[in-house]
């Protein structure tokens, strides 16, 4: 056994990856993940094959032109010279991340023609790109992973935790979501944002609901995405209980993830080992299996095995919504912007949600994934609490305008979710609607109702 000769990190190291230099700025990203289907069965394109996701990379690396990335010799996504990044998710969807931008308008628009280009390219090869909130005719089972390295060692992982975990391979494989990527500029600007954000989040996943369907058949809930990350790991996903400390600190924050084991750790290129069942703050000092010491990259591959809905690295990621459909894909994040980057509508919007407790938050979480905007938080209608919000983003992106900082038509964006609130119909009551009335049930008609 190797010993390590390094030193352990110390709490300054643990929280220096939140430290902001002094010209920060709030830029915005947008992260979609989309399900690659056959048009003819709605079924989930798989990795291999002249009909597979590593023929769509290769073709999309060759024509787009960019930086491949690998993982064990596959071919697992590109960074191509605009910025962007297209990458594989475990069950194969393919994850679209921005580069950061100043205004919406603008991540929008490049995300639109990025996409765009993808999907024309996918089209060629006999495939569909579909966003939304899950793969609506797979079943986890039916799935044959991306061989990517680390797959095997979180499957593990879930399935130690029994119960707790058992929908985890699910998450991994099926779930889709469109998420915005928010900064912070220094501790208090930290402090403002993530508790509302915290606070926020049940509402905006009960407004967003749109993962009706599971293997091709209605699967009893609104949110079929939202039920699998309640069996996922409850330690690790869902509500972030610093983050709604009227006071709460970085510190706050390192002290609560260093109480969690790591799920998985790298011992070398492409290759990783399951975490000990341990804290990760015990590794600073007793270090892992071979004697080494944890160090910060180790700290940084922790923090990345979390997925509360706001997810606390760099920057703030917001993950609580399902995916809406293809066109109404900018309204999650003009939502959160709206909501985030207006001091104004920020600070009302904390006022709004302040006085629920953890338990009326995770409460409505479970309620909006069967019942939408009929579920209830604290006693209140989730409903007047999103109609709400909706006014507040409005409001904050109106004055993002005024100060020039975006276009006027960014506003709009906010519109399809504007309508769900005033009818209370969710993207997810659309969707059941339609499989029962004009798409009659037929997954070719759904995909080419539904794709890019």
């Amino acid at each position: 056994m190797s010993v390590s000769t390094s030193e352990p990190l110390t709490e300054t190291d643990l929280r220096s990856p939140f430290l902001r230099p002094p010209d920060a700025a709030e830029r915005i990203g947008v992260e979609i993940e989309i399900a690659v289907v056959d048009p003819a069965t709605g079924r989930a394109v798989p990795y291999l094959g002249e009909y597979g996701m590593e023929r769509l990379l290769a073709v999309l690396l060759a024509e787009i032109g960019g930086e491949p990335i690998r993982d064990r010799g596959h071919l697992t996504g590109l960074r191509p010279a605009a910025g962007f990044s297209l990458t594989l998710e475990h069950g194969g969807a393919l994850e679209y991340s921005s580069a950061p931008g100043d205004d919406l308008a603008t991540v929008v628009g490049r995300m639109r023609e990025s996409l765009a280009w993808v999907a024309e390219i996918a089209a060629r090869l006999g495939m569909a790109l579909m966003p939304g909130g899950n793969l609506p005719f797979d079943l986890v089972h039916q799935i044959t992973r991306v061989p990517k390295a680390r797959g095997d060692r979180m499957a593990e992982y879930f399935d130690s935790l029994g119960e707790a975990g058992r929908l985890g391979p699910t998450v991994m494989t099926t779930a889709l979501s469109t998420q915005a990527t928010l900064d912070y500029l220094d501790e208090d600007d930290l402090r403002a944002k993530i508790r509302m954000q915290a606070a926020a989040s049940p509402v905006i996943a009960a407004l967003s609901v749109n993962s009706p369907l599971a293997g091709g058949a209605p699967s009893g809930v609104l949110s079929h995405r939202g039920r699998c990350w309640q069996r996922t790991d409850p330690t690790r996903c869902g509500l972030l209980p610093p983050a709604l400390r009227e006071d709460m600190r970085i510190q706050d924050f390192v002290d609560w993830a260093a109480d969690l084991p790591m799920m998985y750790h790298r011992i070398a290129e492409d290759d990783y080992r399951r975490g000990p069942d341990r804290p990760f703050r015990e590794l600073l000092a007793a270090g892992f299996a071979d004697g080494t010491l944890p160090d910060l990259a180790d700290w940084r591959a922790h923090l990345s095995q979390i997925w509360t809905d706001v997810r606390l690295r760099e920057t703030l990621e917001l993950r609580a919504a399902d995916g809406p459909c293809w066109p109404h894909s900018p309204a999650i994040p003009a939502l959160w912007v709206g909501l985030s980057y207006h001091p104004p509508s920020r600070d009302a919007a904390w006022r709004l949600l302040k006085s629920y407790r953890p338990a009326d938050l995770r409460a409505a979480s479970e309620q909006s994934i069967r019942h939408g905007l009929a579920a209830r938080i604290g006693g209140d209608s989730v409903r007047e609490q999103a109609a709400e919000l909706l006014r507040l983003a409005r409001e904050g992106l109106e004055a993002r305008v005024r100060a020039g900082v975006e276009r006027p038509e960014v506003v709009a964006y906010l519109d399809p979710l504007v309508a769900v609130a005033e009818s209370g119909r969710t993207f997810a009551e659309e969707t059941l609607a339609r499989w029962h009335g004009d798409l009659a049930g037929d997954p070719a008609r759904y995909v080419a109702a539904h794709r890019i």
